[in-house]
């Protein structure tokens, strides 16, 4: 997720609409920075490669994280547009 500065938030979540709800109500990093726009999923069948796929992203360094994102999602277009 990301917002209109670009900061570039990773989490894992077993509900993606709830997780990027834009109403303000989920305390943290992504309140506090207005991070908003759901530029990059993945889905996973389980929940340990889910981990570790989060813990591998949020070791990469944020230009590596931002052509990731790019590869995917080029216009940086908001994926939960319509929800």
């Amino acid at each position: 997720m990301t917002n209109q500065s670009r900061t570039v938030y990773v989490g894992l979540t077993n509900n993606i609409q709830r997780r990027v709800r834009k109403d303000g109500l989920i305390e943290g990093f992504s309140n506090r920075y207005n991070i908003d726009t759901l530029v990059y999923v993945e889905s996973f069948g389980d929940v340990s490669s889910a981990i570790a796929r989060e813990k591998q992203l949020k070791r990469w360094r944020r230009e590596k994280k931002l052509r990731l994102i790019a590869q995917e999602n080029s216009d940086w277009r908001d994926l939960s547009d319509g929800w």
